[in-house]
């Protein structure tokens, strides 16, 4: 998590200070352990993260959310490295196993071990050209083997292996003792059972490769005029601060143990099958600082070091160059990327200097940069250790990703001056988040009046934004209205193929297909969200933060999140020249405090918004994580204020009560006790006579969607009882007695005023007029009958009518073809045993729901317009809307911006 420097963390030169500035902080993959280890491969476009725990853990790059994890050691991860090509992904740990995963599927290609007792591995290098691993060792040594030898192939069970030989310390005995017992973890059980099973041969080491643990190892090619121009070498960096390199397949033994044999006894000379390493040259002979990462860069070397040092060694000439002060801490990973040199350090820090690198980046440096070894930003990226760090380009987009003790891997955007020359497709979707980032900062909080400003400004924001990206924009209010403003943007569809189709339709003298009009509803208001020390918020809610493939802020989810996925989309046709249809937006911010002034606006403003053909929202959320809904039912809603006031000021209930006086809140309650009877029933007479009855074709929906969240969810059966459960909160109404309120303080006291809110939730075919005269025509015909002297009254505080839409027609059938080829992976079988298909968990399309909760706008809309509206989920169940740690998953929300854009062309 990036924070202030403090200047413990800074060791600068004096005449090279170096900027406190923080890259743009993408996201957040955080894990319940320490991260000691990083890999990133762009055939899965997956970042591999080693764990504390054993674990390997993998995240996605496209959508920041963990695809996969497996169990992969029975000590920490400590080292990670991915061949070239992409198929194997090697793992070494604090054990003396060494495993290959296949990197898509996770599968354990090979286990790996050497007859030593080689304590920790704590770095692996793999060469292509030799097919061969190298492993760097606690027993100083480097060993190797080659994958494809079947000689080196063993049994599982294998008495050599390191689970079934002694140990010479641990399992050695006095006469009569025991030897220690071996740790045991159920999480063990959990490793895969590798596929093949390979052992080093005893010839294949360099005993004292270093006089200090082998730390660092890296594989590198035509790095020294020693070598030729596409000859691998092996680079490798000890604890006794030298670094080595070594010319792969040389033609000596290796072995330098002086007694010829291993630690069982075996003949470690003899073995010659496997070829050895030639040691080209020592450097750093005459500094005893660990050697703890390396980074190459042509001919030149870096070396991470204790204290902040990185040493600049020029392989062809075999000298030091230089030795830049660039942390505090030790260096604990280095990385070349886009011509700078990234170095992260143990006090949590990162860094990014200038180089002389003279790649495809030289010019760009040359330009902008006027010192080499330029110290260009420092930050603190971690508030533990980094562990780990790695550069990567993903779509156009250069990452820097660091790993630490936190249990946090932060990915951070590197802006070069070469990254200003990608593609707008890659820059869209970053510009979409940064605008979603800006616009979840404006506390548009509108049942708040200290937050008005805000409000105003955030529908500035918006309006600036709908017309940079194209769009016609109105602030649609009076000067006398005290409301937030509506914003209004309108985009014109291109006419071209309209005329096409307009000139064949004419040829073949039929009506020419006029252009449509969708209008698209949106809220930029939020409910309020604490931000006081010790609220349940994880991050401040006004400030957006990508976690682990979630967006996490208020608003996120409602509504701001599918307002920008939605302006998008619609970008996105522009610049490919195929927005046919004209896209209005219309985007309220008064709908959490009940759509104050937004029918007067929207009536005042009629002929500005046009004509519309459709309506379009989405403003609500999945059933739950998995299976993509839409929603074509919403309930109604009247909100009442029920009052009884007496004529007599508040009364001592002891000096002045007696049953010869009426009292309010005695009053209050009885009428209201009148409204429900049993079994929860509204007793208002007519109230359920319009209700519209099931059709055959609804009940078959809810039987599908009880099976399926009685299968997902757990849900208790029987089916029916999960049905009639939907039934009774999507399609029934319902009457709430929400809270009382007296007058008067706290103590025995008759009250000379005493009121309650109550809510009734309406379903379609109940007009909101009706019931409003219903209800209040009721309770007064009740309260006549207690003959008190008191007085009630009825105050109508919002309404909202119901709203059922069609599934059969055009948008509804427009949005189910556009989810299914969104979210085509949910609609489809997944491989069984035997190879079989298993469809009975899958839906065959998107669960077609409604809900319980009440959008005022919705029904007004439709009958404003005379158009049909339709509702599109965004989020998952688990988002949170208007509780703490409200989120929004990256992957809905770049789903959403697909969705639209081909209902936007295609209605």
């Amino acid at each position: 998590m990036p924070s202030t420097l403090t200047a413990s963390d800074l060791s600068d030169t004096e005449d090279c200070p170096c900027p406190q500035t923080t890259p743009n902080l993408v996201h957040n993959l955080r894990h319940d352990s320490s991260v000691l280890c990083l890999a990133v491969c762009h055939q899965t476009e997956s970042v591999y993260a080693g764990t504390h725990d054993g674990e390997i853990v993998v995240w996605s790059l496209a959508t920041f959310q963990q695809v996969g994890k497996v169990q992969a050691h029975k000590r920490s991860v400590l080292s990670l490295f991915l061949t070239s090509d992409g198929s194997m992904l090697f793992s070494s740990a604090g054990d003396p196993i060494i495993n290959a995963w296949c990197p898509s599927s996770l599968t354990r290609l090979y286990e790996i071990y050497s007859t030593y007792d080689v304590g920790d591995v704590f770095s692996v290098a793999y060469s292509s050209q030799h097919d061969t691993l190298y492993i760097g060792a606690q027993n100083t040594s480097i060993q190797w083997v080659n994958l494809q030898d079947p000689r080196n192939r063993t049994v599982h069970d294998s008495s050599t292996h390191p689970d079934r030989r002694n140990h010479r310390f641990f399992d050695s005995r006095a006469v009569g003792g025991t030897s220690t017992p071996r740790r045991n973890d159920e999480r063990w059980t959990l490793i895969p059972r590798a596929e093949k099973v390979v052992e080093i041969p005893a010839g294949a080491i360099q005993m004292f490769a270093h006089y200090g643990y082998v730390y660092t190892m890296l594989i590198a090619k035509g790095s020294t005029v020693l070598v030729d121009d596409d000859e691998e070498v092996l680079i490798s960096g000890g604890g006794d601060g030298t670094i080595k390199l070594w010319r792969l397949g040389g033609s000596g033994t290796g072995n330098n143990n002086n007694e010829g044999e291993d630690e069982g006894g075996r003949d470690g000379g003899s073995d010659d099958r496997e070829p050895g390493l030639d040691e080209l040259m020592v450097l750093g002979t005459d500094d005893a600082e660990s050697v703890m990462s390396l980074a190459i860069d042509g001919s030149f070397l870096y070396a991470g070091k204790l204290r902040g040092i990185i040493e600049l060694w020029d392989l062809d000439t075999r000298s030091k160059l230089r030795v830049i002060k660039s942390h505090k801490g030790d260096v604990m990973s280095l990385q070349m990327g886009w011509g700078y040199l990234f170095s992260a350090a143990c006090t949590g820090t990162a860094s990014k200097h200038s180089t002389v690198h003279y790649g495809e980046y030289q010019t760009a440096q040359a330009e902008h940069v006027s010192q080499k070894y330029q110290c260009l930003a420092r930050w603190k990226a971690h508030q533990g250790k980094i562990l780990s760090s790695i550069a990567t380009t993903y779509n156009g987009r250069q990452y820097y990703i660091t790993a630490a003790n936190d249990k946090d891997v932060s990915i951070w955007r590197i802006d070069s001056p070469s990254a200003a020359q990608q593609g707008e497709a890659e820059e869209t979707e970053d510009v979409m988040v940064t605008a979603l980032q800006e616009f979840v900062s404006f506390k548009t909080v509108s049942s708040r009046p200290e937050f008005a400003e805000d409000c105003h400004r955030g529908a500035t924001f918006l309006g600036s934004l709908f017309k940079r990206l194209g769009g016609q924009v109105d602030m649609l209010g009076t000067s006398s209205s005290p409301y937030n403003p509506v914003v209004l943007a309108r985009f014109s569809g291109t006419l071209q193929q309209q005329q096409q189709q307009q000139q064949q339709q004419q040829q073949q003298r039929q009506p020419a297909k006029r252009k449509k009009r969708i209008l698209f509803y949106g809220h930029y208001d939020v409910v309020p969200a604490d931000q006081r020390k010790g609220s349940k918020w994880a991050t401040d809610p006004f400030q957006m933060k990508g976690v682990n493939g979630y967006l996490y802020g208020r608003g996120v989810s409602d509504n701001k999140g599918p307002i920008m996925a939605a302006l998008f989309a619609v970008t996105d046709l522009v610049q490919a020249k195929g927005l046919d249809n004209d896209v209005v937006f219309l985007i309220e911010g008064e709908e959490e405090s009940a759509s104050r002034g937004f029918k007067e606006t929207v009536r005042r403003h009629k002929d500005l918004i046009g004509e519309v053909d459709y309506i379009l929202l989405a403003n609500s959320y999945w059933l739950d994580d998995e299976v993509p809904c839409l929603t074509y039912g919403l309930r109604g809603v009247l909100h009442a204020t029920v009052c009884v006031e007496s004529p007599r000021p508040d009364l001592h209930s002891g000096v002045d009560g007696s049953h010869m006086n009426d009292e309010p809140l005695s009053d209050l309650t009885s009428v209201l006790s009148k409204l429900k009877g049993s079994g929860n029933r509204v007793l208002i007479p007519g109230f359920y006579d319009n209700i519209f009855p099931a059709t055959e074709e609804e009940e078959v929906r809810y039987d599908e969607i009880a099976r399926l969240l009685m299968r997902r969810r757990g849900e208790k059966g029987p089916v029916e009882k999960v049905k009639q459960a939907l039934m009774a909160r999507w399609r029934e109404p319902n009457l709430t007695i929400h809270r009382y309120k007296v007058s008067g303080p706290e103590g025995s006291l008759v009250s000379s005023h005493a009121s309650a809110h109550i809510s009734l939730r309406l379903v379609p075919g109940q007009e909101v007029n009706e019931v409003v005269t219903q209800l209040a025509s009721y309770l007064e015909s009740e309260f006549d009958k207690l003959e008190s002297d008191n007085t009630m009254t009825i105050q109508i505080d919002n309404k909202a009518e119901p709203w059922l839409g069609n599934p059969q027609n055009e948008i509804f059938r427009t949005l189910e073809e556009a989810v299914m080829k969104a979210w085509a992976p949910v609609f489809q079988g997944r491989e069984g045993e035997a190879g079989k298909t298993t469809t009975d968990e899958v839906p065959r399309r998107p669960l077609y729901i409604r809900e319980g909760g009440s959008i005022p706008a919705i029904r007004f809309l439709e009958k404003e317009f005379g158009a049909p509206a339709a509702h599109l989920p965004c989020g998952q169940a688990s988002d949170s809307a208007h509780l703490d740690n409200e989120r929004l998953r990256v992957l809905n929300l770049m789903k959403s911006r697909e969705i639209f854009a081909t209902v936007f062309a295609q209605l």
